[in-house]
């Protein structure tokens, strides 16, 4: 890593300076560690690419047209507005180096710090297959959302317009590859959308005549849950219409569908749930990663070798009981407090405690009146699981007002079957139609 020439901003403090706390991403991780520093003794500056925080465990809603973008996400500023020891920096990072605590941001600059929090979360991971993401997109930010919604919505308007029956039949053909919480959300409301949404919109199709497929290669859904309400997932996915193919790998995937084994699939839309991978940025650390580019960090979340660096949330690969923490919203939360912790701690010249998760539960929605809820001892399924996830996802919103909008959207949708959010914008390539065909040249 080489030494930064560039004039630093925020740089190292010297004697007697508050000391400085740079936070990379705005997301669970980063803005809980940046609450729980609120009035402690240190100037902090949260670095994210984006201006919001978002809640991502509903932005299979906004891909799906059920919410909006600014009812799941909240300007960082806005959130922090009345913590003044907080600035905000909207900027991407680049490198890091290491031996002079500094940043280089993308617009040029380099951001100096005495204590170092990298909570930037995960991406998509392809398994060596980077070349699926042009026709198998993922869902990990508002920008996903929004062109997933679009591709999907696109998709009816296609096969509305084409008059070859097998043309219109791929155009309505969905798969969602990978059976985790995010693929068995996006099918279930998927298959509401074409079956009840839709109904009656059409001319020339019936959206109810959708197939809609849900793609894992393990042998069940939802592997992170106990086999019972796995079982019991899969049954209500194939009650919604969702066809389930478990114990199958895909192996390719083009623009006109996807192959299991030998067999093609055709499938205009096919979106990628199957896995991930750990922000590129942990590599600038040059330090042991695992397998999924995750930092193997120290019992108190540090980097081994660095204890200014913190490290938090998806990017972290932290074990505990021989299991690793789960890449949920509730671990980066509490990895987000804990590292807040250990920097008041060691403000006060103690050692920082090891961290400690705490396991609250799995949830996972499959559609209207349809959830499992995993709570240890504690399982069910079925309606009383289905509001249990919703008013669990209504408290955690960040805002009042978030809180209201969701609510409200989603009692509308339960009566009425509408989603509010069915508004197609920008333009891709595969959204457009075809050219009509010009004069005849003379």
């Amino acid at each position: 890593m080489g030494v930064m020439d560039t004039p630093s901003t925020h740089a190292g403090h010297g004697p007697g300076a508050t000391p400085h706390v740079v936070i990379v991403g705005g997301g669970f991780a980063g803005l809980w560690a940046t609450r729980g520093l609120a009035g402690a003794p240190v100037r902090i500056t949260l670095v994210d690419r984006g201006n919001h925080h978002l809640f991502q465990p509903l932005l299979y809603q906004v891909a799906t047209a059920g919410l909006s973008a600014p009812d799941i996400a909240a300007p960082l500023r806005h959130i922090l507005r009345g913590q003044r020891n907080v600035e905000v920096r909207m900027a991407g990072v680049e490198d890091i180096d290491t031996q002079a605590r500094a940043l280089r941001l993308d617009d040029g600059t380099t951001l100096g710090y005495d204590t170092l929090l990298l909570a930037t979360g995960a991406t998509h991971a392809y398994f060596g297959h980077d070349d699926w993401a042009a026709h198998a997109p993922g869902l990990k930010t508002l920008d996903d959302a929004l062109r997933l919604r679009r591709r999907l919505l696109c998709a009816f308007e296609r096969a509305e317009a084409e008059a070859d029956p097998q043309r219109r039949a791929a155009w309505l053909s969905f798969a969602i590859v990978g059976g985790g919480p995010t693929g068995v959300e996006l099918a279930g409301t998927l298959a509401e959308i074409a079956r009840h949404t839709l109904r009656s919109e059409f001319r020339n199709i019936d959206p109810a005549s959708a197939r809609v497929r849900l793609v894992e290669a393990g042998p069940r859904v939802l592997a992170a849950f106990p086999p019972d309400l796995s079982a019991k997932a899969q049954a209500q996915l194939e009650r919604l219409g969702v066809e389930v193919l478990t114990g199958t790998a895909v192996s390719s995937i083009d623009a006109e569908g996807f192959r299991l084994g030998e067999r093609f699939v055709p499938a205009r839309t096919v979106v990628w749930a199957a896995g991930v991978a750990a922000s590129p940025l942990a590599r600038a650390l040059d330090v042991p990663l695992d397998r999924a580019g995750r930092v193997r960090v120290a019992p108190d979340l540090s980097v081994p070798g660095h204890p200014e660096i913190f490290v938090a949330g998806d990017l972290a690969a932290v074990e505990q009981g021989g299991r690793p923490v789960p890449g949920v919203a509730p671990a980066a939360k509490q990895m987000g407090r804990h590292v807040a912790q250990a920097i008041r701690a060691r403000l006060q010249g103690r050692e920082a405690p090891p961290f400690r998760y705490r396991d609250l539960g799995n949830l996972a929605t499959i559609g209207r009146q349809a959830a499992v809820v995993d709570f240890g001892r504690l399982r069910f399924s079925g309606v009383i699981a289905w509001w249990f996830w919703l008013w669990a996802h209504v408290f955690f919103l960040i805002g009042f007002r978030n809180r209201l909008v969701v609510l409200l959207n989603w009692t509308w949708a339960y009566w009425t079957y509408q989603r509010g959010a069915r508004i197609i914008l920008g333009e891709d390539d595969d959204d457009r139609p075809p050219p009509a065909p010009g004069p005849a040249p003379s």
